[in-house]
């Protein structure tokens, strides 16, 4: 039997590499023949590699994912892996493709790997009428915050949002950790959270969220117990059983 290829395109190194792990794990049999940072390098998989699927992340630098799908085409079918709520997303179910929101469940994912077995068996639809439609349905995304406002004493720091490794939960205030040290934020992290980036910042305990583009490793004890090391920083910060899917491949 010929083996099942697919392609998956996502700009986040760390996303890229969950979504593999939980992709592999749900359909052991299938061959994952190459990876993208945008939506222009997923075409050209797609192109070169010819596979039967490919999983797109819609929210990508230069050619995002709809765009993508549109010049993909009838070459291959298509599922967008997304932050979208489900609200956003109902021209899906009516579409000849499928979504997973971010970030992937296992069971959601077997629902996915379901739905593709029994697509396979025809040939990928059409998707101009779908794209055109979902273009007007998903908003452009809302600003995101860039500049934090955080104290250190009786000082008040600008911090930029690059500068941080994690935030934590202190009470009614957030402590903001950097490289350079500590700083306190007058708003609870579930306050915070509404104004992130939530592909960017990842919450991985409930008083924690943390940079992914920090995350040096994530290591786990035979007991299942995961904790994350950051890029040049000692701290280590535990990651509780509810987010422990996100790191599928530890």
């Amino acid at each position: 039997m010929t083996a099942i290829t697919a392609i998956l395109a996502d700009d986040e190194p760390l996303l890229r590499e969950q979504l593999r792990d939980a992709l592999l794990e749900a359909w052991p049999g299938l061959g994952i023949v190459a990876e993208g940072r945008n939506g222009a390098e997923a075409v050209h998989a797609v192109r070169e590699h010819r596979p039967a699927i490919a999983f797109l992340d819609i929210e990508m630098p230069g050619t995002n994912g709809l765009e993508a799908a549109r010049l993909i085409g009838e070459s291959a079918h298509v599922v967008f892996v997304t932050a979208y709520d489900r609200y956003a997303l109902e021209a899906f179910e009516r579409g000849a493709i499928d979504y997973v929101l971010k970030p992937a469940t296992k069971e959601r994912l077997a629902q996915t790997v379901k739905r593709l077995k029994a697509r396979l068996a025809t040939p990928p639809a059409s998707l101009e009428a779908l794209m055109a439609e979902l273009s007007r349905r998903i908003p452009a995304p809302a600003p995101r915050l860039k500049l934090l406002q955080a104290t250190v004493g009786s000082t008040v720091r600008l911090i930029d949002l690059d500068e941080v490794l994690y935030f934590q939960s202190d009470s009614k205030y957030t402590r903001v950790v950097t490289r350079e040290g500590e700083s306190l934020l007058k708003k609870t992290l579930k306050e915070l959270m509404a104004e992130l980036d939530a592909e960017r910042f990842w919450q991985v305990h409930r008083s924690t969220l943390v940079n992914v583009k920090e995350i040096e490793s994530v290591t786990a004890d035979e007991l299942g117990h995961r904790e994350i090391r950051l890029k040049r920083h000692p701290d280590v910060l535990e990651v509780s059983r509810s987010f422990s899917h996100l790191f599928r491949g530890t």
